[in-house]
């Protein structure tokens, strides 16, 4: 697979979500029984990306860094950018330049939920030739960025919000972009409300025929949890799903040592360090199940 670095945008205001927000970022409160970043963090795992950078705020540096770390518990090389104004999601681009280097780039917004199969994700990082947008097909587009497509995944238009949408595919949080991505993000112009929107970049590769589209398929869920609305949603469906099947989404321990990003003994020196609780009952759990089939 093509070496890729995954990127979470984790700053903003979080003012939808006032006054929690005044305490803690909204990424890292709670979805039902884990902090919201555990879940965009997972979806990068899954892709079989390990190497990602968290762009935040100032003042939540430091909690990120206690809850986080530098991502060894889980196999993985996390570091942190600070954006000291939300002007906006292409510039976690021009922030995280260092860290991109040369490669590919999977940027991931932190309020952005997915759950189910993520070959979808994976096949755009492997065939990714510029840059891959996904389209999840939902019944209210004129709510969301909205974009048209031909048979073969070329884009053809995209409108944010339209009173007639072209499609119903809406555009989640999630991109893929080659290195030029870096480059071209530093030509974008700041909109009417002063930020460096992402339209722009997917329009410069949309002119340089260079933007495909990847539908996300029926096996997927996604969520975006930015409103208290939302985000109160997003606990019962992972409450109902987890309760259901017992089993937990988003356990950064059990899917490191599944992707072998962990080995069963870094697992157990790590459960050492955790807390008596019932997240860790399950994580030892995971491990005697993993052993056993060995």
């Amino acid at each position: 697979m093509k070496k890729t670095k995954g990127i979470i945008l984790a700053g903003g205001l979080g003012t939808r979500l006032y006054p929690s927000t005044s305490v803690v970022n909204k990424q890292l409160q709670n979805i039902y029984d884990k902090p919201m970043i555990y879940y965009p963090i997972s979806t990068l795992m899954l892709a079989g990306i390990d190497d990602i950078l968290i762009i935040t705020t100032p003042k939540d540096l430091t909690n990120f860094e206690q809850v986080i770390g530098n991502g060894r518990q889980w196999g993985l090389k996390i570091q942190y950018e600070i954006q000291y104004e939300p002007k906006g999601i292409s510039e976690a681009f021009i922030l995280g330049e260092r860290f991109i280097g040369k490669d590919q780039v999977c940027l991931i917004l932190g309020d952005n939920l997915f759950h189910g199969k993520l070959d979808f994700l994976r096949n755009a990082i492997e065939n990714n030739v510029g840059g891959t947008i996904f389209g999840y097909e939902v019944n209210d587009p004129e709510r969301y960025g909205v974009v048209e497509f031909d048979r073969e995944g070329n884009v053809l238009s995209i409108e944010e919000k339209p009173q007639s949408p072209k499609s119903n595919y809406a555009i989640p949080g999630l991109y893929v972009f080659d290195n030029d991505v870096v480059g071209i993000a530093k030509t974008v112009e700041p909109s009417a409300r002063g930020e460096l929107e992402i339209t722009d970049i997917h329009n410069e590769y949309q002119r340089l025929g260079k933007l495909k589209v990847s539908k996300m398929g029926r096996g997927l869920t996604w969520l975006d949890t930015g409103t208290p609305e939302s985000m109160l949603e997003a606990s019962q469906f992972i409450h109902i799903v987890e309760t259901r099947q017992s089993l937990k989404i988003a356990c950064l321990e059990e899917i490191a040592l599944h992707q072998k990003y962990i080995t069963p003994g870094q697992m157990e020196r790590e459960l050492d360090f955790m807390p008596k609780s019932p997240y860790k009952d399950y994580c030892k759990k995971v491990l005697i199940e993993y052993r056993e089939q060995e």
